[in-house]
């Protein structure tokens, strides 16, 4: 099978090829050299042979149309500009490192952009290792339109934003981190691409399923071998040439197609068997965990349940944990998931989830906000702006200290009172159906059923909601500093040495906001808690064993 993206030669030849099974011919341009037409190679394929060291600028064209490299390492004037030939040498400091089991993981969320690149990240991983944090997760780096976005509208997945830094700059920041004993997860979209750069229907139409949408554009057609290969190679590549530790795959829901999802777990751990790579999923179906190669799914049940504790708010998905929210969050301690299978009031009736007790608290990563959660909000508020501190240092504990694996999102571990909001850099037509779109998604909120509270929402597009969304420390940040660091390192000493092997053994709500939840470790002992959220919170139970941490909303106890 022909593999995507250009190959280098050591003679400063580079052959190029290109899936275009639509196209009749295509014409390889090479800066500063004559066209050179591509040959027919089988099934699709395109292949041709040019002088092109590492650093040279290159392209397709079809007809009129000047396209980039779908599997461009590196572009040159953005995702309609030139594609770079790149070079994948590098020199490693710490290249004996081979990752962190997975149950000593702490994860914090972090947009590049906001922090200034990947150089930029880079000054901040000393801070982190002190607070606790063993892992940071970047959200997609993929190239997209524009110099300001998420990153979940990419169009070429191959290569690097070029606003974040070179391929070199991510790879020092990886390496970097590792000299810090973190590792280094990268959130990656295989489900659909952007609408500004993309040019695949152009040439290969095949690659879209036109009988599959998504919320977001066309479902891939991951069933074409090309298509298949294109995300597994892409996969592989972040994990061989950046030495990247982890992945968490976007949405996987919307790829339809779970023999895929298998297939590709299956070849990562068969490349890389040496070291410690660890595969997320954003989905809410524990049956492919069980089946192995995945090692955890994000659980946004946690968040939506605390969510609701904290904040009273019952709007869009919130309705779903708005009845008997303290039974909810039993359910979700004691087994992961709190829908397997129920009906969701928010998705008209529909079934959603499926059976989780049978997992371990480790196949599930916790949080209480990530970019979605903050920044699909329609002002971009955090929690800190929505609950008291009490409440909020409350349910803070519980993520740090409960088996499940905990993620952090940007700012809160220094109290950051900045929002988080949507932000993109469309232009025109594009730009003003953006913009109108979302405020159209939030006229089903009470607080956004006025026209005029709608227009009130930040512009995606302008320049000063990106700048809005830049994390700065709030009034508090060294106290909170001080809380996270003093959580994580009771988690790093007492619990994460007897993580791997841990059990449920139960959870009961014990008032309308309160639950008390206890796991077997692996070392025999049993880790409790008891937490009150509710308004005029009742005395906690008195903890059968060593008390590991507590406050008149909660407390942490170890028996042996």
């Amino acid at each position: 099978m022909t593999a995507w993206g250009p190959r280098p030669g050591p003679d400063g030849t580079t052959r190029f090829v290109l899936w275009a099974p639509d196209a009749n011919v295509v014409m390889l341009e090479v800066e500063g050299t004559a066209p050179v037409a591509m040959t027919a190679t089988g099934d699709g394929w395109m292949a041709a042979e040019a002088h092109a060291p590492p650093g040279t600028r290159y392209r397709f064209r079809i007809g009129d149309t000047e396209v980039p490299d779908p599997a461009s390492r590196r572009q040159s004037g953005g995702v309609h500009g030139w594609s770079v030939v790149t070079d994948t040498a590098f020199d490693w400091r710490n290249g004996d490192w081979r990752g962190r089991p997975w149950h000593e993981t702490v994860l914090i969320e972090l947009h590049p952009g906001t922090m200034d690149g990947f150089a930029g990240i880079a000054t901040q991983l000393a801070s982190l290792a002190q607070l606790g944090i063993t892992a940071i997760e970047l959200m997609p780096v993929g190239a997209f339109g524009g110099t300001r976005g998420w990153g979940y509208d990419g169009v070429l997945p191959y290569a690097v934003q070029e606003d974040y830094g070179s391929p070199d700059d991510l790879r020092a920041l990886v390496d970097t981190a590792h000299g810090h004993g973190i590792s280094v997860f990268l959130d990656v979209v295989y489900n659909h691409f952007g609408p500004d750069g993309n040019y695949l229907n152009l040439y290969a139409a095949r690659f879209f399923d036109a009988a599959v949408d998504t919320p977001w554009g066309g479902a891939v057609a991951v069933a074409e071998e090309a298509v298949a290969r294109f995300f597994i190679d892409n996969a592989l590549m972040w994990l061989r040439e950046y030495g990247i530790d982890g992945l968490r795959f976007d949405a996987v829901h919307a790829i339809r197609n779970p023999a895929f999802l298998d297939r590709m777990a299956r070849e990562i751990r068969h490349a890389l068997p040496e070291r410690h790579v660890h595969l997320v999923l954003e989905e809410n179906d524990a049956t492919r965990l069980a089946r192995g190669g995945y090692d955890a799914q994000w659980n946004d049940d946690f968040h939506n349940v605390l969510h609701v504790l904290l904040t009273g708010e019952r709007d869009s998905y919130y309705a779903d944990f708005a009845d008997r929210p303290a039974e909810r969050l039993a359910r979700c301690l004691s087994q992961g998931f709190i829908y397997q299978g129920e009906p969701s009031p928010n998705h008209d009736g529909a079934p959603r989830g499926t059976p989780s007790a049978h997992l371990p608290p480790t196949a599930f990563v916790a949080f209480l906000q990530n970019h979605d959660q903050v920044g699909n909000r329609a002002l971009g508020e955090r929690l800190i702006a929505l609950t008291d501190p009490a409440r909020l240092r409350a349910a803070t504990t519980l993520l740090l200290l409960s088996p499940q694996i905990p993620m952090l999102f940007m700012g809160e571990e220094q109290g950051s009172e900045t929002p988080f909001l949507f932000f993109t850099d469309f232009h025109d037509e594009l730009a003003d159906a953006v913009r109108e779109g979302r405020r159209r998604e939030f006229a089903k909120f009470a607080a956004f059923a006025d026209p005029d509270a709608r227009a009130a929402i930040p512009d995606p597009n302008a320049v000063a909601t990106f700048d809005a969304s830049r994390t700065v420390p709030g009034p508090a940040a060294d106290d909170w500093r001080t809380f996270y660091r003093h959580l994580l390192a009771l988690r790093h000493t007492l619990i994460v040495p007897h993580l791997a092997g841990a059990t449920a053994l139960n959870a009961v709500a014990t008032g309308d906001a309160a639950v008390t939840a206890r796991w077997r470790l692996a070392d025999g002992s049993t880790l409790g808690f008891a937490i009150d959220l509710g308004d005029a919170p009742a005395p906690l139970p008195t903890p059968p064993g060593v008390i590991v941490t507590d406050s008149t909303r909660f407390v942490a106890w170890i028996a042996r």
